[in-house]
């Protein structure tokens, strides 16, 4: 049991050092906002954009780079997310492990907005652009010893929107701990970096910085991992002001709420759950759940599924298929897939 519970303190211990800060919204305000987005299919599947699980997946390690490995030698993997309007995104990643410079993972991440159009005040259209970001990036990780391991992803950074452009540099930093092979816990600070060049010359905007923290556990008698991720640890009101009270739909009237009510609606929006059902090597199940986008995304009237993902996983031959669906909105749902090989499988020996 003591081993159960070291690493549970160990990840409420990286919970008490999150920075304070009394800002309650964490989007609008940073540009290459997208580099938040959650690019993997089995990340999605859990519900997160972040993981702490340690195996040979080298789609986790864009958002965890201290799970780079020399188990992903060769291992090549594509993403391809289906957003909504005709927006899409994706990566591409590729390990190779050298014997003195260490473990690295090179990914090209992009999101094209499509075509646009151009028009006036008063609706005049006079013709169409193209609108979209891109990411460079080299990551790097060494396990330190049997049970530590450090990582860090370095990003080149380019936003092309119409006639106006701007780069970036970036930098995620990131640490696990790996007691066993069936525990993971890791911390990561994301987008540590800064616009170089802005659109304007209004100045420059800040990149999406982001601490998280997460656990997962394989259990030692069922073929099921559970993950708990914590987000946004840099801010504790994640709520916006304009919904931190909420309206009772029926009434019209404010509902009000007690302390142990609001303190648990805001504690609760730095979780995601997420779990994953293996019956037999070639297949998993996934499914996850993140109250903040609940709260945040949900219709009152009609809340649906808003907040919930799902996917699977199945290994075919020599390749690794994953697929998820996550509810963000009544109005439609994100598909992700995500396909990784190794190129070492197809080479005569």
């Amino acid at each position: 049991m003591k081993a159960f519970f070291r690493p549970i303190l160990l990840l409420l211990f990286c919970v008490s050092l999150q920075i304070p800060n009394i800002s309650a919204q964490t989007a609008g305000n940073n540009t290459f906002d997208f580099l938040s987005l959650t690019n993997s299919a089995r990340l999605a599947g859990l519900g997160s954009s972040f993981a702490a699980i340690h195996d040979d997946d080298i789609s986790l390690t864009l958002a965890n780079p201290s799970l780079i490995s020399s188990a992903m030698h060769n291992k090549l993997a594509f993403s391809y997310v289906s957003n909504y309007s005709k927006v899409n995104y994706g990566y591409a990643s590729y390990g190779r492990s050298f014997s003195k410079a260490g473990n690295l993972v090179g990914s090209l991440q992009f999101i094209d907005y499509g075509q646009m159009k151009y028009a006036d005040e008063t609706g005049l259209t006079s013709g169409q652009f193209n609108a979209g970001e891109y990411a460079a990036s080299v990551g790097w990780g060494k396990m330190l010893d049997s049970t530590f391991s450090i990582g860090a992803n370095a990003k080149l950074l380019y936003s092309d929107l119409e006639s106006y452009n701007s780069f970036g540099l970036a930098v995620d930093v990131a640490g696990s701990y790996i007691p066993n092979n069936s525990t993971c816990i890791s911390v990561v600070f994301q987008n540590i970096g800064r616009q170089l060049t802005s659109y304007t010359s209004n100045g420059v905007s800040p990149l999406p910085f982001e601490i998280q923290a997460g656990i997962s556990r394989r259990l030692a008698h069922l073929p099921f991992r559970f993950s708990l991720v914590l987000q946004h640890l840099e801010k504790w009101d994640l709520t916006y002001t304009s919904t931190s009270t909420e309206i009772d739909p029926f009434t019209g009237q404010a509902i009000k709420k007690n302390f142990l009510d609001n303190f648990g609606d805001k504690a609760m929006r730095h979780v995601v759950l997420g779990g994953e059902f293996i019956p037999a090597k070639f297949l998993s199940l996934r499914f996850g759940f993140d109250y903040k986008k609940r709260k945040e995304m949900k219709v009152e009237t009609k809340p649906g599924t808003v907040g919930f993902s799902f996917g699977f996983g199945i290994n075919v031959s020599k390749f690794s298929i994953n697929y998820s669906r996550a509810a963000y909105h009544i109005v439609g749902s994100r598909n992700y897939i995500t396909l990784t090989t190794n190129l070492g499988d197809w080479v005569k020996k």
